[in-house]
């Protein structure tokens, strides 16, 4: 609840000073778009589970409201899919757990650079709620000890059969990239992002296994922009 108080603040900071930029300045423009990338996804788990990187893919829309001297917010809609995969350690066992997500990153960007070549940073709140999830697997992660050979040592199960209790999940985001821009209205963006979650996955009170289960993830885009206004 403390994270989330937080978040609620930054949002409110970052409305607040985009109404500001608003007012002092004459120039701005609108820009609506659409993006789509890959994604490597892993959990923070603690204790630590020993996990490889998840692939999956991220796309959606954007909206962005900037000003002529170097700020803008932005504010996109997306469908992501998060999640872990086991590490086994060169044993032939395979487990991999994707979590679909819709998400509202708020960003502020600072953008430098020409008319036609910028560069820019993206960094805000993230909000999300799982909408569904898959799980791929070789074996009955429900029976492993039941499997011969299975390595069981210095290895958590539970993380393979907990039913996630966290639909919400809200953290921070940070990217950086480049744009290139034709004829003032058209743009194509390339961006590189990491978001860190705050908030838990599976539940996490005294009695549970894990005391921390947030999303992390890393994703590269590459988007289309349209200027409106």
């Amino acid at each position: 609840m403390r994270h989330f108080t937080r978040l609620i603040l930054i949002i409110a900071a970052l409305a607040t000073t985009a109404v500001a930029s608003a007012q002092k300045h004459f120039a701005s423009n609108v820009a609506l778009g659409g993006k789509a990338g890959v994604m490597l996804s892993r959990v923070t788990f603690s204790p630590s589970v020993k996990q490889n990187w998840s692939m999956g893919e991220t796309f959606g829309v954007t909206f962005r409201y900037i000003e002529e001297k170097n700020f803008g917010l932005v504010i996109e809609a997306n469908f992501s899919k998060a999640g872990w995969k086991e590490n086994f350690e060169g044993t032939d066992f395979n487990y991999e757990r994707q979590l679909t997500y819709v998400t509202l990153p708020i960003l502020t960007q600072i953008y430098f650079g020409s008319a036609k070549v910028r560069g820019f940073f993206n960094l805000g709140p993230q909000l999300g709620y799982n909408i569904g999830e898959n799980i791929s697997s070789n074996f009955d992660y429900t029976k492993c000890e039941e499997i011969e050979n299975f390595p069981y040592e210095n290895r958590y199960l539970e993380q393979m059969t907990l039913e996630i209790k966290n639909k919400f999940d809200y953290g921070l985001a940070f990217g950086a990239g480049i744009e290139l821009i034709a004829k003032r209205k058209h743009s194509i963006i390339l961006e590189g992002r990491l978001y860190y979650g705050l908030g838990n996955i599976f539940s996490s009170k005294k009695a549970d296994t894990f005391s921390a289960s947030g999303n992390m993830n890393v994703a590269v885009t590459l988007g289309y922009s349209f200027r409106v206004k």
